[in-house]
């Protein structure tokens, strides 16, 4: 009998795993019978879109995949569980980031052999089951190597929304390019712009596949935008067009600055005043990690297999759940809870620093969860100043893009009505009316998005940021902007 039907497993699941060992290839239905995979050595990954005839040597990147002439029938629900096991049985002792990368690889592969149940096995609803709890587990492995990585072991700025974002940003300079068009400010602009719709919109307008970043960040005011462009950003690599997407919340120079304090007084800062910036490593480690996923087998007896690279095998995350090493029941550990619920919204962000957010504002049902807050208590209109340290910081910026020729487009976010009480409406209506004074005076792009039109309830996750609806209306509304000069893709 093979070791892997000697694994511990609950008696209502041995009840259902076959135990016999089959040869061969099969071209009839599917069997309840289950054989072991064959052991000839799994083809390393090839580029994309290359068929690879077994049977036959090939060679990509001056490597020789390895041969087989036999297609061995697999039962692709116990090839599931024994990569679910060994998925369980590594995260208890994972620390690294390549420990999580290696148990995340492992769930992979458990997915897609569960994902491979035929339709007509008695095996199916069952599995079906399983592939959302696998996928919930890969989600969880996936958000702990976050957890663990940084942008080639540059300290940390003590806040994870900007560290994040960083590491992003810097691998998608390395895969992609230096955007054409970066968007920055706090959580509105993060949630508000869409950069994928904005793409999509002046495509189809004729300016060419735009490439296009969302470098919005949690808490962000003026002061944190200088800093991100000025000192943090590579110098070689600023993007052709700056739209700064947020609101008067981040130019209020009398409250606390929370955010920008902490980036000061942290490691990543300290290594920064030494004359060192954040940045990726250079050579591009290609990974040799060999899958053994499920391939159909040909009426000759042998198979085609499609090699898949490691990126292609990004499989999109679920809810998270801990690692459990039970296969009937996924056990969530309470203590995991606070990890889980801190990550939650940065492994929500998507390639292109864009975090959709589908909840539909209802003030009805949002207050009676939440106490509604007046602007007169809230702390973000504190000793409300449109002068002092955050008017500095936004000069800063407008005379940092002008002398590099970057146009700058500063994007007055819509509010709903219920929040704009007396106090926010008076704030709100005086700094309106310094941004296009300065705009006058100093030539960027003042666009205010704040008309009813952008202000209905069913556009926002709450009362002050928008859902990815409201975020989809926004970057089709500055995409037909005739008076945004945009760059055009040759």
């Amino acid at each position: 009998m093979s070791r892997f039907y000697r694994l511990p497993l609950p008696a209502t699941i041995l009840a259902i795993l076959p135990i016999a060992l089959l040869a061969g290839c099969s071209q009839s239905g599917p069997s309840d019978t289950a054989t072991r995979p064959s052991n000839a050595a799994i083809a390393a990954p090839v580029s994309r879109g290359e068929w690879v005839r077994e049977g036959a040597v090939a060679r990509s990147s001056g490597q020789i995949l390895s041969k087989s002439n036999t297609c061995t029938e697999a039962n692709p629900f116990d090839e599931s569980v024994r990569f679910a096991l060994k998925a369980s049985s590594l995260a208890q002792t994972a620390r690294t980031k390549e420990d999580w990368d290696e148990v995340a690889r492992q769930w992979v592969q458990a997915v897609a052999w569960m994902q491979a149940v035929p339709p007509q096995s008695p095996k199916r609803a069952f599995a079906e089951k399983k592939v959302v709890e696998y996928m919930r587990n890969l989600t969880y492995s996936q958000q702990q190597a976050t957890k663990t990585s940084s942008a080639a072991g540059f300290p940390s700025f003590e806040s994870e929304p900007f560290d994040s974002q960083l590491q992003l940003y810097l691998s998608y300079l390395n895969t992609v390019g230096t955007p054409d068009v970066l968007i920055v400010g706090s959580s509105r602009a993060l949630q508000g712009v869409d950069p994928n719709q904005m793409q999509r919109s002046l495509a189809a307008k004729g300016y060419g596949n735009l490439k296009i970043f969302n470098f919005g960040i949690n808490g962000a005011t003026a002061q944190v935008v200088d800093y991100l462009l000025k000192l943090v950003l590579p110098p070689d690599r600023l993007p052709r067009m700056i739209v700064w997407a947020d609101g008067v919340r981040a130019f209020n120079s009398g409250r606390f600055d929370r955010t920008f304090a902490a980036i000061l007084d942290s490691a990543g800062h300290r290594r920064l005043a030494s004359g060192v910036r954040p940045q990726l490593a250079q050579n591009e480690v290609n990974p040799t990690t060999c899958y053994e996923l499920p391939q159909p087998c040909d009426a000759t007896g042998s198979k085609w297999k499609f090699m898949h690279t490691e990126e292609e095998m990004a499989l999109q995350p679920a809810n998270n759940v801990a690692p459990s090493g039970n296969f009937q029941d996924l056990i969530y550990r309470p203590e995991q809870q606070p990890i889980a619920a801190r990550l939650a919204s940065l492994n929500a962000i998507d390639a292109n620093g864009f975090l959709p957010r589908s909840d539909r504002y209802n003030p009805y049902t949002y207050y009676q969860r939440r106490p509604y807050v007046p602007g007169q208590y809230d702390g973000d209109y504190r000793a409300f100043n449109l002068q002092g340290v955050q008017a500095r910081a936004f000069d800063s910026v407008v005379a940092f893009t002008s002398a590099r020729n970057i146009p700058l487009v500063f994007v007055n976010l819509p509010l709903t009505d219920d929040y704009l009480d007396s106090v926010r409406w008076s704030a709100e209506r005086q700094f309106r009316d310094r941004m296009r004074y300065l705009s006058q005076q100093f030539g960027f792009l003042f666009i205010d998005l704040s008309e009813q039109a952008l202000t209905q309830y069913n556009y926002f996750v709450d009362p002050s940021h928008l859902n990815r609806y409201g975020a989809q209306a926004v970057a089709q509304k500055l995409a037909a902007n005739p008076s945004i000069p945009w760059p055009r893709r040759k």
